[in-house]
């Protein structure tokens, strides 16, 4: 399937239908795995957080080089990149099975056990991850082309996500994790009918060049800064949820799934708005919107006590709304600068590469820093005592904002207000 200036429902839905079980992937891994390795397992919070980091070390080691495989295999023929993704989706169900089933019990094995785990389904999971955001970045040609691709993919994941959220609590980690192989295999059949991209100038012979190549690019640089520091208010609170609900709000364990599912999918009916913002307003104003109504959303979640479901419910559907905005907008920013930069040469996956491993070196750092400052605090899951759980508050509520305001200040004085419409041109309005 060629490509063509537009591009129909349809074919936005062959190509976003990945996300769908690439973000049912990740909610599990970052919300749901701490709790249960927590609470089921015994893991000590200290070692469950010096876990995820190491892990994640090991991403910043294969990141980066994934992106570069994703420009090899994008400058050939679409079936390599297809054919790659297939089997990175094998290894990605493989590797989910093994961290929701672990067979070692004794602290050190199951150490070590859920350190390989994570390893491989992170591996996996961002072979396929960076290959699919490259696709879609070739795809598209304008800022408003840009946004639609990305707002439907976010979409999709965005239903991963609900999904992932409700299945394991209602029907048990099995019949989520049949689920998720099930869209997984239908994903990718879908991207394998999606529209492909125009054909890009074969890579050159410098490699190592090519994948540092996004760091001499000014507006990468200052985008990623403020991607880190939003991206860590974000994963502080994803992380310490359940423990809150469960410790703080002291609710039914029933009503845990409501709250995510809420949560998720008021960013999926905000979608639409954000890009209705994007089309008057832009890309980076409209994310700026985002942060400040996600920091007046959750700030006063400090405030709430035990039984407040039906407030924490609201909030849960406010910075919903919030999250829309940082979901599909960064990555549409990012698209126009790698777009701008490669002139035609197939460097997007080198972008997305170092973009991913930003992603998911947020959520590391918010559970490497969070849970074991949380532990040295004082507070353990369970905990019933007031300045134990007055500490849990903070983390979660107000820790978090104070970092989205300082990345609203870093978006406006690194990208609107120093006006890079040359190196950063997806900040121009439509009209």
């Amino acid at each position: 399937m060629s490509h063509s200036a537009e591009f129909s429902r349809r074919q936005l839905a062959s190509y976003s239908l990945l996300a769908l079980p690439l973000a049912f992937a990740a909610l599990p891994l970052y919300v749901l795995l701490p709790n249960l390795y927590a609470r089921e397992f015994g893991m000590p919070l200290a070692t469950l957080g010096a876990v995820l980091l190491a892990a994640r070390a090991f991403d910043a080691l294969t990141d980066p080089l994934l992106g570069r495989l994703a420009d090899r295999l994008g400058s050939g023929p679409a079936r390599w990149s297809l054919a790659a993704g297939a089997l990175s989706a094998l290894l990605l169900a493989l590797g989910m099975a093994a961290l929701w089933f672990p067979l070692p019990r004794t602290p050190l094995a199951l150490a070590a056990w859920a350190f390989a785990g994570l390893v491989l389904t992170s591996a996996a999971w961002s072979q396929l991850g960076i290959s699919h955001q490259a696709w879609g970045a070739r795809l598209g040609k304008s800022d408003l082309q840009r946004g639609r691709i990305m707002a439907w993919r976010e979409s999709a994941g965005l239903a991963g996500v609900v999904l992932a959220s409700l299945l394991p609590l209602l029907a048990g980690l099995c019949a989520a994790l049949v689920v998720f192989c099930t869209l997984l295999l239908l994903g990718w059949l879908a991207w394998t009918r999606a529209p492909q991209p125009t054909a890009a100038v074969p890579m050159g012979p410098e490699p190592r060049a090519a994948l540092w190549q996004p760091w001499r690019v000014r507006a990468f640089r200052r985008l990623l800064l403020v991607f880190v520091v939003s991206g860590i208010a974000s994963a502080i609170p994803a992380t310490l949820v359940l423990f809150f609900v469960q410790d703080v709000l002291q609710v039914p364990g029933m009503q845990e799934p409501w709250f995510l599912a809420t949560y998720f999918l008021c960013a999926a009916l905000s979608m639409p708005l954000w890009l209705r913002a994007v089309a008057r307003f832009g890309l980076a104003p409209s994310w700026l919107a985002g942060m400040l109504l996600a920091v007046a959303a959750f700030a006063w979640t400090a405030l709430l006590g035990t039984g407040d479901a039906t407030a924490f419910l609201v909030v849960c559907a406010l910075s919903g709304a919030a999250l829309g905005a940082d979901l599909a907008l960064p990555s549409a920013l990012l698209a126009g600068v790698a777009a701008a930069q490669s002139e035609g040469s197939q460097h997007e996956g080198a972008y997305f590469g170092w973009w991913n491993l930003a992603a998911k070196l947020n959520l590391a750092l918010a559970a490497g820093l969070a849970l074991p400052l949380l532990s040295a605090l004082g507070y353990a899951p369970g905990a019933r005592d007031a300045a134990a759980l007055h500490t849990l508050s903070f983390a979660y509520a107000l820790l978090p904002c104070a970092l989205k305001l300082a990345a609203a200040a870093a978006l406006y004085a690194l990208v609107l207000r120093a006006g890079n419409t040359a190196s950063m041109p997806v900040q121009r309005k439509f009209t």
